[in-house]
């Protein structure tokens, strides 16, 4: 079962339904607000009735201060107390968190069995007091608003995610499931500084393929972007690394996300991307894209004209790249582009999707009309794109089951809640953590698969994951569970 998060989650069950159980097995305690607790901190103890006032004013305070921040927050206390409930509510709504209660349904027998078997048990009278409040209020919730989950004893938690990021490979029933651009492919997006950077390439290609990841993608840019690193951190040139990483794998996709057109001839690039794709056998793609970064052009001395003049030599590119790869050396006239011949070898093996990065309009209809997919980022701005490009399509005449509309997705990854937070906070800057982890979807492998699986049913066919942080060959390792999440 996976809840929304962030969100205000709010425990409703009596003493002995096991609220504190269920909560610690799925949240971090950071995330865990209880009344027993806080009354150990400003009390004798966890049954010091005479600090409950104190406790709850505290409780009250570090509610306010973390649904005010959009952090998860879960409540466990009998979750009966109508007043503070729509308060809690309240403030959830205030800062845009799902608010959801969560029903401990177990047996009134069980309840007063594990309370008997306590030190410090609850008197008899109070625990049947509870047991029918608690039953009250589960009426209640709906039409307060909340988002109601029910949960029993018997209801299995999921298992954690194997430590130091060791998951196993998973094993495809096809092997040619991930033969060609579909799942989950790795955009590398920093490189280390110092040290043997082809050793680097290469065990992180083979920690992919043991991941069972689809490919690996490089943005091609001259000067690392600012939403990455520093101007001086190194970013290698992309086909020259491609090639490279076409003699150290024998499995994944390879190309870029996204070769500008104004940075080469396109025949350059189409002879490029061809011979990536004879190097490895067709395991070959090319993202092109108009340019957009305007610093790295006039570093390099090269022009950077209107976005309407990029666009015009995207589809000039797209047609001149298309006609090279075509059989044959003869002449070619077209639309916007003369060849006096296509002489052109190697030619591509098999088909080399042709995939356009970005989102405007022109530029989606330049994808379905020229392209072989499309690829924006995968937030909901993105998805909505997602759709108008496959509408694009169908109304071009052509099948959607053909072309590929993928993402850009930048998820944040850890092996388990504690590590998804360290993470968060070493990462974040000067962000606000839930922002950060907001933007970064921040969570578990296994949540992460779930998400993207998700994209998959929306018409997402290939997700191009960056992960934050993403360092070393363990990193890429701990990616496993996401690799069957487009099937």
């Amino acid at each position: 079962m996976l809840l929304p998060d962030p969100a205000l989650v709010v425990l409703v069950g009596a003493s002995g339904s096991g609220k504190s159980t269920w909560a610690s097995s799925r949240y971090r305690p950071a995330e865990v607000v209880s009344s027993d607790l806080l009354r150990g901190v400003v009390g004798s103890g966890e049954h010091d009735l005479d600090a409950t006032v104190d406790a709850f004013a505290l409780l009250e305070q570090v509610v306010s201060a973390r649904v005010g921040r959009g952090l998860t927050t879960v409540v466990d206390t009998l979750g009966t107390d109508v007043v503070r409930r729509r308060r809690w509510l309240a403030a959830a709504r205030t800062a845009g968190l799902p608010a959801v209660a969560v029903v401990l349904e177990t047996p009134a027998a069980v309840c007063r069995s594990r309370n008997a078997a306590r030190e410090r048990p609850v008197p008899a009278r109070v625990l049947t007091s509870q047991l029918a409040s608690v039953a009250a209020t589960a009426d209640l919730l709906e039409a307060e608003g909340w988002q109601v989950v029910r949960v029993t004893p018997d209801e299995p938690t999921p298992d954690p995610p194997e430590p130091g990021g060791t998951a196993r490979r998973p094993e495809f029933a096809d092997p040619l499931i991930r033969s060609g651009l579909h799942g989950v492919v790795l955009q590398l997006s920093r490189f280390p500084a110092d040290g043997d950077l082809l050793a680097w390439l290469r065990d992180m290609a083979a920690a992919a393929e043991e991941a069972g990841l689809a490919g690996i993608a490089l943005m091609d840019h001259l000067i690392q972007i600012p939403q990455v690193g520093r101007a001086w951190d190194p970013i290698p040139e992309p086909w020259v690394t491609l090639g490279a990483l076409a003699a150290s794998s024998t499995r994944l996709q390879l190309g870029t996300l996204v070769t500008p057109v104004t940075f080469r001839a396109p025949g350059i690039t189409a002879k490029a991307a061809a011979t990536l794709s004879a190097l490895t056998g067709g395991r070959a793609f090319v993202g092109v894209g108009a340019g957009w970064w305007e610093r790295e052009h006039a570093a390099y001395a090269l022009g950077f004209p209107s976005a309407r003049a990029r666009l015009d030599a995207l589809e000039q590119s797209i047609e001149t790249m298309r006609a090279l790869w075509a059989p044959g050396t003869k002449p070619y006239a077209g639309q916007r582009v003369s060849l006096p011949e296509t002489t052109s070898y190697p030619r591509p093996v098999g088909d080399l999707p042709l995939i356009v990065g970005g989102g405007g309009d022109r530029t989606l209809r330049i994808a379905a009309r020229l392209g072989d997919g499309c690829n924006v980022p995968s937030d909901e701005v993105g998805l909505a794109k997602v759709e108008r490009y496959l509408a694009m399509v169908r109304e071009g005449g052509r099948d959607p089951s053909t072309v590929h509309a993928t993402v850009l997705d930048l998820p944040l990854v850890g092996r388990d809640r504690d590590d998804v937070w360290s993470r968060v906070e070493r990462h974040r800057g000067r962000a606000p953590a839930a922002t950060f982890a907001a933007r970064h979807h921040a969570g578990t492998a296994t949540e992460h698969a779930v998400r993207l699986a998700g994209l998959a049913e929306r018409g997402v066919t290939t997700a191009f994951i960056a992960p934050v942080g993403l360092d070393v060959p363990d990193d890429v390792l701990a990616l496993a569970p996401l690799a069957t999440a487009f099937g």
